[in-house]
């Protein structure tokens, strides 16, 4: 029987504005780009790597 894959729910809380071109990038990677917005991903190094490059920028939480 295949294992349920975790997920993880990222909101954005905080403004893109100002900071460097990378970190903007990497929150449009994720699909984000507003605060407020939450998007689902699949719980991965990856998309892991991603969150620890805007951490700041963003909550996470695991379903």
């Amino acid at each position: 029987m295949a294992e349920a894959k975790k997920t993880l729910r990222i909101t954005q809380v905080k403004s893109s504005t100002g900071r460097r071109f990378d970190q903007d990038r990497t929150l449009r990677a994720l699909g984000l780009g507003k605060i407020g917005r939450t998007v689902d991903q699949v719980d991965n190094e990856s998309v892991r790597g991603m969150i620890f490059k805007v951490k700041h920028l963003v909550e996470v939480e695991e379903i």
